[in-house]
Order: structure tokens, then sequence, then C-alpha cells
């Protein structure tokens, strides 16, 4: 009995698809740290230090009376921390 076209394309694109899926992973092992004990990957390391940035930024600009002046004070405090936490990335882990 012969199969229909549409299983012979199915099961030949199925290892195709599967194939071009798995091509992003490599078999590089990604940057850790052991800290306390643990392992931590170093995009959250990254993390941790742009919400402590945005936090440290945020004293800053109550003491001085800048986050009366802000607009949208929430979007400046996650750039501020995304900023600090990409800096560290592209200086620690960059080119």
């Amino acid at each position: 009995m012969r199969r229909c076209g549409l299983e012979n394309v199915k099961r030949m694109l199925t290892p195709l698809v599967a194939g071009m899926l798995l091509s992003g992973c490599g078999t590089d092992p990604a940057p850790s740290y052991p800290i306390i004990g643990a392992y931590f990957p170093s995009w959250m390391l990254c993390a941790i230090v742009g919400i402590l940035a945005a936090i440290i930024f945020r004293v800053i600009f109550v003491i001085t009376g800048l986050d009366g002046l802000l607009s949208f004070r929430f979007f400046t405090y996650v750039a501020l921390g995304t900023i600090a936490g990409l800096l560290l990335w592209s200086a620690a882990f960059g080119p």
C-alpha cells in the first residue's frame, strides 16, 4: 500500500526541523561562577547587579530630589538597571 505524499513530507521534514531548532545549542558550557558553593550563571549575576544598581540610583535620586522631576520613574529605573547589568556583561564577558 502506498503512503500518502503528506506523510512522506512530514517524515522528511521532522529531522530537518529538529536539527534547525537544536542548532543553537552549543557544546561550550555557559560561563558560571561559584558563589557560596553553588554555581550561578553569569547572566544571573548581571541581573542581580542591575537590580542593585537600580535600587542605588533610586536612593540617590530621592536624596538629591531628582526623583520628583521624573515623569516615568519605573521606566527610568528599569533602564538604569538594565544599562548597569549590560555594562557589567560587556566588561566581564564581552570580546
